[in-house]
């Protein structure tokens, strides 16, 4: 990867999910595969697996299960963790919406349209990668609603390859 392509993307994800995340995020080694029709930074991989993809519209990261458990690894829960119910944690991981009545724990930053991780109280196991709907403290106040829209779940195989 280019030095200039990987200090963008780490300072976009230092912006997006906290300090340091960048270097849990990106390493030297990952690369790059570009837009054919405009040239700009699409996607990111490491060892084949896809761990990003850049959004044009916002140009910020939606991020796969392995890259969020590479990001994970550097922060202590819950930030950018909701965690659920043990009961509903293998619906989840199928790729099941996150309703608020599910919900135990939150980061109390989560802030609506944030990338967010979900795993079962107690523990730090991933079991889907989503969008939040609703901020930190409502998924805790609220009895009902959506609270996360997963876009993958963990136990999922089709992996991107390139």
């Amino acid at each position: 990867m280019e030095e200039a392509d990987l200090i963008k993307l780490r300072s976009i994800a230092d912006y997006q999910f906290g300090r340091g995340a960048g270097k849990l995020l990106f390493p030297k080694s990952g690369r790059v595969v570009r837009s054919k029709r405009t040239g700009r930074m699409r996607y990111v991989y490491f060892k084949e697996q896809l761990l990003t993809t850049l959004r044009p519209t916002t140009g910020t990261f939606t991020l796969t299960p392995q890259g969020f458990r590479r990001l994970l690894k550097g922060f202590k829960p819950p930030h950018l963790r909701v965690m659920v119910q043990a009961d509903v944690a293998s619906f989840i991981e199928d790729g099941c919406t996150v309703f608020a009545k599910h919900v135990m724990d939150a980061d109390p930053e989560i802030r609506p349209r944030d990338e967010v991780a979900v795993s079962t109280e107690g523990s730090d196991r991933l079991l889907a990668v989503g969008r939040a709907v609703l901020s930190g403290p409502e998924m805790l106040a609220f009895e009902r609603g959506v609270a996360v829209k997963i876009r993958r779940g963990a136990r999922e195989k089709d992996e991107v390859q390139v």
